[in-house]
């Protein structure tokens, strides 16, 4: 019957009908493959992929930031300091390029004219890795702390072995270790200066440090002890014949009652260095060490101290001294 009916029909009106019907499969066709499309698989992991990326490069740059600012802000504080040390209150703000000249500059004056001090690093055997890894910070901080000074010293550090877990942890912890501005030797002590010379602080020595002679060279255990082994540097000290001192701390300082009972003389080696330089610029222990003395340690200054302990003069002093003398017609 329907056969019947579509032959009456007139051909271009059959086309046409047939047309729109194609028409109509083929809208339904797109419509089909845009909804493939929208859904495909992926897609939507991919924009999320994109908005963490996003994410991340906003947080790296964030902290980028703050890392800048904290490293101005430590650069305004070591400014501030050196300034504090003597640089007169009107002196120019330098910028970052120049104050690193200077300061280049200053220490490599102090590798030909400045105080000799070593840090004997014979003893890492005795070392545990962790304790080893605790050196290699305490070395960074002493050289931080010698770039500092307005007076630095000439550092070596001593028995120091390419080879070494010692050497090892010093690269990988202190950046630019290898251009340090210092004397790095596999030599002993020893082998670079006159027994005689030699003066090995020590906080089981019996004579306390009273000054601080050019003519003399310094010499610190390079030793981190959790054990608490009992008078390693002093006997290394015994075994180089060499003479020993100690900090004058019974003779500037008195415990100071804590809760845990706890007083020690044993500091680090970044600590002693800090407090021989506050001494260099002072002249006065009782300066050095209310300034630098850890005060976890137990110990405070002597309500009743004595004067302040002259610093043997060096050569340059010594030179000024006379030459304001002949100008004065002394």
């Amino acid at each position: 019957m329907q056969q019947t009916e579509m032959a009456h029909v007139p051909s271009a009106v059959r086309d046409m009908q047939l047309n729109g019907v194609s028409e109509e499969m083929d809208l339904l066709h797109i419509d089909v493959e845009t909804d493939v499309v929208e859904d495909k698989p992926g897609r939507e992991d991919a924009q999320c992929s994109r908005n963490v990326l996003r994410k991340q490069r906003n947080w790296e740059r964030h902290i980028a930031a703050k890392k800048s600012k904290r490293k101005e802000e430590k650069q305004r504080r070591k400014f501030n300091r050196e300034r504090e040390l003597g640089a007169s209150a009107d002196a120019p703000q330098f910028t970052k390029r120049v104050m690193k000249a200077i300061t280049k500059e200053r220490l490599a004056e102090a590798m030909v004219t400045g105080l000799k001090l070593c840090v004997d690093l014979s003893m890492t055997d005795c070392m545990s890795d962790k304790e080893i890894s605790r050196l290699a910070g305490q070395l960074r901080r002493l050289y931080g702390s010698n770039k500092k000074a307005a007076q630095p010293f000439h550092l070596f550090l001593t028995d120091l072995r390419e080879d070494s877990h010692l050497y090892r942890e010093c690269i990988r912890m202190n950046d630019g270790f290898l251009n340090y501005m210092m004397d790095i030797t596999e030599e002993s002590c020893l082998d670079l200066f006159p027994t005689e010379t030699v003066v090995y602080l020590s906080p089981d020595a019996e004579e306390a440090l009273e000054t601080i002679d050019a003519d003399k060279v310094y010499i610190l255990g390079g030793l981190v002890d959790e054990s608490i082994q009992k008078k390693l540097s002093f006997s290394r000290a015994t075994e180089l014949s060499v003479h020993t001192a100690r900090l004058p701390i019974d003779e500037y300082m008195v415990k100071k009652d804590n809760a845990k009972n706890f007083h020690s003389k044993i500091l680090a080696v970044n600590q002693v260095f800090d407090i021989l330089l506050a001494f260099c610029d002072t002249g006065s222990w009782t300066e050095a060490l209310k300034a630098w003395f850890p005060q976890g340690k137990g110990y405070v200054i002597a309500p009743d101290d004595s004067s302040p302990l002259p610093v043997t003069q060096t050569f340059d002093q010594c030179f000024m001294l006379e030459t304001e003398a002949h100008v004065n017609g002394q």
